[in-house]
């Protein structure tokens, strides 16, 4: 079984809010749990088994699927 893990979803600027909302919907399918949605980009973080990113990523209006880490200025 694939590991879960936090990832950021980024998704177009321009994507309808109902595609936002289908997208979200088969994210929580694939056993996502939504826990950051951010107001200011169209991005937000779910805690997702690791075996669905590739898919995710091929979703039309997805730019970017990465793992969620601490940024750390020096």
């Amino acid at each position: 079984m694939s590991d879960t893990k936090s990832y950021i979803i980024s998704l177009r600027d321009t994507i309808p809010d109902d595609k936002l909302a289908t997208i979200k919907d088969e994210v929580k399918k694939m056993g996502g749990v939504i826990t950051t949605e951010f107001e200011l980009i169209k991005a937000f973080t779910v805690k997702l088994p690791s075996i669905h990113t590739a898919a995710i990523s091929k979703f039309p209006d997805v730019i970017a699927v990465e793992e969620d880490s601490e940024v750390h200025i020096n």
